[in-house]
């Protein structure tokens, strides 16, 4: 039926002297119906993403080892409350923090970082309100105490494409230097670097990755500030977290609670980067389908 088909009946009645009445039931326009399904449709992707999940993709190596570039999770926006920052574009229509719910140690958090607050950053929660955090020697000593760090197996990460772009674009070795590159038995690039367990004083327990002696691995006592969190990255070596002032585009420093977005809840995409738009058998084998589902 096109735009233009419509339905009418006509019955006769009473003769007047204007002639037979004509009656017209109409049925509402398809563009009429199209309209109020879109109108709809966005409401309920706004509501969505607003409220309940959220996509966020993985740009760069400072969550190594849990994290590669090119992985995509959904996140859970109503696990820590909602503010101004839950809402697209961060539009200022919910005052304050509402429903709010403190994060855990070890959580994986995505916030907007401080002072730019324009784009979302990811991090684990290593202290809370009045945790004392210091580094010694690359080792996390949380309320005076050293948060166990056992070594464990080499990680071993084969070189993607989305490696080398990263690489490209930071000018850099796509291992971060040529020490930890290796050749695969099957004649493939990778890189190789040492990794340790971390267990916080919650019971939580993840990999991270020490890449040698830095200038953060060791600094001063900081009392996380209420309402505030203390993040770092897994990639120890390689992340500009809460170690470092908070300048935009650099350090995020003691990040403010209000700043949270959501939790990583589970992944549901990535990619090695050597897919092609025109080249759609790519799309399937660029994909890592052992990644998708997995939880944090």
């Amino acid at each position: 039926m096109s735009d233009t088909d419509s339905a009418s009946t006509t019955k006769p009645s009473a003769t007047s002297a204007s002639g037979p009445t004509r009656v017209t039931r109409g049925k509402p326009k398809k563009d009429e119906n199209f309209f109020s399904f879109l109108f709809w449709l966005v409401l309920g992707v706004v509501v969505l993403r607003s409220f309940i999940i959220s996509p966020f993709n993985i740009p760069s190596e400072s969550m190594l080892p849990r994290l590669l570039i090119g992985d995509y999770l959904f996140a859970s926006k109503w696990s820590y409350g909602y503010t101004k920052y839950s809402l697209p574009f961060s539009a200022p229509l919910i005052p304050g923090r509402i429903f709010a719910h403190q994060p855990e140690r070890g959580d994986v958090v995505i916030f907007k970082a401080p002072p730019g607050n324009d784009l979302d950053y990811i991090k684990r929660v290593i202290g809370l309100p009045g945790d004392e955090i210091q580094m010694r020697d690359g080792q996390v000593f949380l309320n005076g105490k050293a948060v166990p760090k056992v070594r464990v197996d080499d990680l071993i990460l084969p070189v993607t494409q989305n490696m080398l772009d990263a690489a490209r674009t930071e000018m850099r070795h796509p291992c971060v230097d040529p020490t930890f590159a290796m050749v695969r038995p099957d004649g493939t690039p990778a890189c190789r670097y040492p990794q340790f367990r971390e267990t916080l004083p919650n019971g939580v327990s993840y990999n991270v990755l020490d890449l040698g002696t830095f200038d953060k691995d060791n600094t001063p006592v900081t009392i996380v500030p209420e309402g505030h969190m203390f993040l770092m990255g897994d990639n120890r070596d390689n992340s500009q977290d809460s170690r470092f002032p908070a300048v935009e585009g650099g350090g995020i420093g003691i990040v403010p609670q209000e700043n949270l977005v959501g939790k990583a809840a589970v992944m549901m995409f990535s990619t090695d980067g050597s897919a092609s738009w025109i080249k759609p058998w790519t799309w399937f084998t660029a994909a890592r389908w052992n990644r998708i589902g997995g939880t944090f």
